[in-house]
């Protein structure tokens, strides 16, 4: 089975239960990797991992224990870029999947709005989180785990 990594530093608390009650009912071994203490729950299947603080710290830590097929919860789209290079694939707090189809796109956008705000350009951030974001997530990571489980089957 795969493991699943969590990008802890900016986590939406809504999404904690929904990761929790996916995590022990499948017996998923997690790991939140952050620069900070994160409380998603109690479970033998959840290793905390407290990383020093820095820019790339935690996405180090990640992509460096992070193996083919794996899954990685994040935000961040340069990580889920390395994620995507390492054949492990990644969601994001929205419900979005990352593959080798969109990341590039996902990077080129991020880039350009970058460049937008570095010339002085005032832009809008991100949409404030909303129970349909977090709806989008669940929806998005029980058809991943689902997937995962029927080629697990399959390959038994």
């Amino acid at each position: 089975m795969i493991d699943i990594y969590i990008d802890g530093d900016a986590f939406p608390n809504i999404l904690k239960p929904i990761i929790y009650r996916a995590i022990t009912r499948l017996q998923i071994d997690t790991y939140v990797v952050a620069n900070k203490k994160i409380d998603i729950g109690k479970s033998k299947f959840i290793t905390y991992i407290i990383v020093d603080a820095g820019a790339d710290e935690a996405d180090d830590k990640i992509v460096e224990m992070l193996k083919a097929g794996d899954l990685v919860i994040t935000a961040d789209i340069p990580l889920a870029d390395r994620v995507i290079t390492k054949n492990a694939h990644a969601i994001d707090h929205r419900g979005e999947l990352y593959s080798v189809d969109n990341i590039k796109q996902y990077l080129a956008m991020r880039d350009l709005m970058a460049q937008i705000r570095d010339s002085g350009e005032l832009t809008k951030g991100p949409k404030p989180f909303s129970t349909k974001d977090a709806q989008q997530f669940a929806n998005q990571l029980n058809s991943f785990l689902s997937k995962q489980k029927q080629i697990k089957t399959e390959h038994e």
